[in-house]
C-alpha cells in the first residue's frame, strides 16, 4: 500500500507540477477581502467537469454555478477517493487505499481549528451514530468521512463526538447551533457516486437549499461544493477536472475563474474565511481563491 507523501509526490508528476507553479501563485495571494463566521464544505463523487456543468440532471447545482462563482479549471489531485478527502483535510493524500485502516498524525484541519479557537462538526449522512469512527455501514462510506482517521478525533472523545449524523444539520441549523466549519457528507446513494445525478441534485434541493436561503448563511456564510475527483478514465492533474462552487452572500455573483486551483486550494481557503493562518501540507503553497470575494 503507497502511503508516503514522498512517494505520492512521483506517481506521475501531477501534483508536483501544480505545487511548482502554485507556490509561486501563492506567494501573490492574500486572504479573502472578507471574514466569515461559518463555512461549509460539501464534496460530490466521481463525475468530471463535462459531466455536470451543463447538464439537465442537475439544474440546482448549475444555478448555484452560474448565479455564483464557478472554478472552471479545478482539478483533484488523485485516484481514488480517499487521496482527495485527505487532500481536503491535511493537505496530503496520506494513502491510495480506499480500505485504509491506519491513524494520521499528520497536520490537519481539525488541529489548525482546533488551535485559533473555532468549533467544526462533520456531519455524514447514514452515519450511525454520533461519535462513529468504525467502518462502512451502508449507505454510509468510511472513506468519504477524513475525519474518523485523524488523531486527534479518535482519541479524544470531546472530538469524536464532533463526527455526527446529517440528521443534526437541519436542527443546528434551526436552533442557530452551527459550527464554524461543516463537513457535509451525503452518503453513497446521495453523491452521485451509486445514485444518480438527478438523485443528487434533489438532495441538495432539500438540504442546501434551506441553508442557503437563510438569514444566517446570507450574512456570514460560505459553502463550496465541489467533487472528490472526476471520471476514473479522467487523469488531468491527476485526479480529472471537476466541477467546484463558490456560493456565498459576500461573495462575487455570476464569477467564472480560469485559474488552476486544486483541493488543497480548497483546503487553504476554507481556514483564510475563518481567520485561520496556518495551512496543513500543501495549502501552505497553494494558490489562494480570493478572486471569487470582492
Amino acid at each position: 500500500m503507497v502511503s508516503t507523501w514522498v512517494l505520492a509526490g512521483s506517481l506521475s508528476g501531477a501534483l508536483t507540477s501544480v505545487l511548482g507553479c502554485g507556490a509561486a501563485h501563492a506567494g501573490q495571494a492574500s486572504a479573502p477581502r472578507v471574514q466569515f463566521g461559518h463555512v461549509f464544505l460539501l464534496v460530490e463523487e466521481n463525475h468530471s467537469y463535462s459531466e455536470i456543468i451543463g447538464s439537465s440532471a442537475m439544474p440546482y447545482l448549475n444555478s448555484l454555478a452560474s448565479n455564483y462563482g464557478l472554478a472552471t479549471q479545478y482539478y483533484a489531485n488523485f485516484h481514488p477517493s480517499i487521496s482527495d478527502y485527505f487532500m481536503l483535510t491535511t493537505g496530503q493524500p496520506i494513502s491510495f487505499d480506499d480500505a485504509y485502516a491506519g491513524t494520521v498524525n499528520a497536520d490537519n484541519l481539525v488541529r489548525e481549528l482546533d488551535a485559533a479557537g473555532k468549533t467544526w462538526k462533520s456531519y455524514a449522512e447514514s452515519l450511525p451514530q454520533p461519535g462513529y469512527v468504525g467502518g462502512d455501514v451502508y449507505p454510509y462510506m468510511k472513506h468519504h468521512n477524513p475525519f474518523v482517521y485523524l488523531s486527534e478525533v479518535i482519541q479524544q472523545p470531546n472530538q469524536a463526538a464532533n463526527v455526527v449524523p446529517f440528521t443534526e444539520f437541519s436542527s443546528d441549523r434551526v436552533s442557530g447551533h452551527l459550527p464554524n466549519f461543516a463537513f457535509i457528507i451525503p452518503n453513497i446513494l446521495d453523491d452521485a457516486h451509486t445514485g444518480t445525478l438527478d438523485q443528487a441534485d434533489t438532495w441538495l434541493v432539500r438540504n442546501i437549499a434551506p441553508l442557503i436561503n437563510s438569514a444566517t448563511f446570507q450574512q456570514d456564510g460560505l459553502l463550496l461544493i465541489t467533487f472528490d475527483e472526476g471520471d476514473l478514465n479522467d487523469l488531468s492533474y491527476g485526479g480529472g477536472r471537476v466541477a467546484t462552487v463558490v456560493i456565498s452572500g459576500k461573495g462575487k455573483k455570476k464569477f467564472q475563474s480560469t485559474n488552476l486551483y486544486q483541493h488543497q486550494s480548497t483546503l487553504r481557503l476554507t481556514l483564510e474565511a475563518l481567520g485561520v493562518s496556518s495551512f496543513p501540507g500543501a495549502a501552505a503553497v497553494a494558490p489562494g481563491m480570493d478572486e471569487f470575494f470582492p
